[in-house]
């Protein structure tokens, strides 16, 4: 029987790695500051107290070493678990990422595989700036061999992270320290949350917003306030942005005609745009306006209090960019020689 209780986002994760680690003696933790909540947070509470520094392994800032030395350990049979507590040093290890694990498999003729878990944390605001703060998650979306998730609450984060070790191929697990203070019902036991399955937060029938990560409670937000105003808005929590659950996604624009996508990545070449391309390749016929990304302008993370406030996209972005396409027709289109009521209708 299900036991429920409160826990926050970052215990969450916790709880599933001390499951697992208790479990699966393949499994193991690798990364900087494991030991020092500066780096991790609660995350890593109390593991290296009960699995011991052999299986808790605090590394110097060697994210290509720490990280290639995981995955040869995981080609050998081990389940590691690699923490990156900045996400922006992922890229020091893109070459162990990008043209070791995520290829493994496939140049292997899949008689072999590398089970590994890269776990980056972001570091959104507090006046941390450019390289301490960047969302990278869409440049590992772009790569085949790899899995990447998002949670956005503590259920999923603790699914998900369980899902993502018992995985056998490379999972890019990426976690938002945004995130870490939401509580929750969780449960005790051992769960998966489905990796390439995302979730409806609320129905509507009017638009369509998917979002990533911590934008998703933006928009549940944003879709309260907007049905306050007679709009209705469904949101849609993706979960996995590599696989994409595209059926989700095309049902719920057969349903509403408009889509707005809340990512926490810049806006060009993003994660928002490979949605909205999606959509506009399955789904054109009905789609009754162009969709909108509500994402990080193309510009570094500024280190000012005031300018991250102009930077971060937030409820009321959500909520204009709903109001927007609700407002467009496309009888606007003028295109010559052709009637603009044969275009379309709302």
């Amino acid at each position: 029987m299900s036991s429920h209780r409160k826990l926050t986002y970052s215990l969450a994760i916790n709880e599933a790695i001390h499951q697992m680690m208790e479990a699966n003696p393949e499994v193991f933790v690798i990364g900087q500051g494991v030991k020092s909540p500066w780096y991790v947070g609660n995350t890593a509470k109390g593991l290296i107290e009960r699995f011991g520094k052999e299986r808790v392994i605090d590394t110097p800032v060697s994210e290509n070493a720490m990280t290639g030395a995981a995955v040869g350990a995981a080609i050998a049979g081990m389940r590691p678990v690699v923490v990156h507590p900045r996400m922006d040093f992922m890229m020091y290890a893109m070459d162990p990422i990008i043209n070791e694990a995520s290829n493994w498999h496939y140049m292997s003729g899949g008689r072999s595989s590398v089970p590994i878990v890269i776990w980056g944390i972001i570091n959104r605001g507090g006046e941390q700036a450019a390289q301490h703060s960047q969302a990278i998650h869409g440049l590992f979306s772009h790569i085949p061999g790899l899995k990447v998730v998002l949670p956005s609450n503590p259920y999923d984060a603790k699914g998900l992270m369980i899902a993502a070790i018992r995985d056998d191929n490379p999972v890019i697990y990426v976690d938002d320290r945004w995130l870490y203070g939401i509580e929750e019902d969780v449960p005790e036991e051992i769960y998966e949350v489905h990796i390439g399955k995302g979730i409806i937060r609320k129905t509507g029938s009017d638009v369509t917003v998917a979002a990533t990560s911590y934008m998703v409670s933006l928009s549940v937000e944003a879709a309260k306030e907007l049905e306050e105003e007679g709009v209705d808005v469904e949101v849609l929590d993706l979960r996995t942005i590599k696989p994409l659950d595209k059926s989700l996604l095309i049902d719920s624009i057969k349903k509403t005609g408009r889509l707005v996508v809340g990512d926490g990545g810049w806006k060009s070449f993003g994660v928002a745009a490979e949605i909205e391309a999606v959509v506009f390749e399955e789904a054109f016929e009905a789609m009754k306006a162009p969709p909108i990304r509500v994402s990080l302008p193309d510009l570094p993370a500024p280190a000012s209090r005031t300018l991250e406030k102009a930077y971060y996209p937030g409820v009321e972005d959500i909520v204009k960019a709903v109001k927007k396409v609700l407002d467009y027709s496309w009888t606007d289109i003028y295109v010559p020689g052709v009637k603009s009521d044969s275009i379309r209708k709302d």
